[in-house]
């Protein structure tokens, strides 16, 4: 954990944060905390990781890749698997905003991560945003994983969504499936649409028949 602290403190660093080094540190490790969350199963400090990892991979895509890395920290910080719609990407946003704010970013810096945040409540970006583009290409790599991969993801959202019938459940996820597949490309930046593109989509066809 604690290198994940580090990388918080250089990301926040790099987007202007003026606060001490201890105070970055706190706020990496109360991060790390709400992603450690009892509800939570997939949208856990291994899927944090699994996205940034991803954004420092292809960092040079992206005009201000330290905003996206803070975006990434961000977009499921605050996550409840029983709230409607895009309550929790909404609340995301505006917890990043306050957060990084206190920690000295500027106004602007801020509102951008957040706008960011926001975009992965239906992972739609601009024509012209590669910073938006990153964020919901790294959120949405999981989905190009291989057989093992894609079922363990499969089987941890179906646990964080216990408390939904199975019938109601599968009529939910046929939903999400479906606008996945509508999307003109699941990835926007082309060194990724070609590495995943037809992965993915294989792999949420192969669930929506199910």
């Amino acid at each position: 954990m604690e290198n994940l602290v580090g990388r918080f403190r250089e990301a926040v660093r790099a987007a202007g944060a003026t606060a001490p080094d201890g105070d970055l540190d706190a706020a990496g490790g109360y991060l790390i905390g709400r992603w450690s969350e009892p509800q939570r199963q997939y949208h856990t400090v291994a899927h944090l990781t699994a996205v940034l990892d991803v954004v420092d991979r292809f960092a040079e895509l992206a005009p201000h890749p330290e905003r996206v890395r803070l975006a990434a920290w961000m977009h499921d910080a605050v996550y409840d698997p029983r709230a409607l719609g895009d309550a929790n990407e909404r609340d995301s946003a505006e917890f990043a905003e306050g957060l990084l704010a206190t920690l000295g970013v500027s106004d602007a810096t801020a509102a951008d991560v957040a706008r960011l945040v926001g975009l992965t409540a239906g992972h739609a970006t601009g024509d012209d945003d590669p910073d938006g583009e990153l964020l919901c290409d790294a959120d949405l790599a999981v989905l190009a994983g291989d057989d093992e991969a894609y079922a363990a993801y499969t089987a941890a959202i179906r646990r964080e969504y216990a408390h939904v019938p199975d019938d109601d459940f599968k009529a939910g996820r046929a939903q999400v499936l479906k606008a996945l597949l509508e999307l003109p490309s699941i990835y926007r930046l082309p060194p990724l649409r070609e590495q995943w593109e037809s992965r993915a989509r294989a792999n949420l066809e192969r669930e929506l028949r199910a």
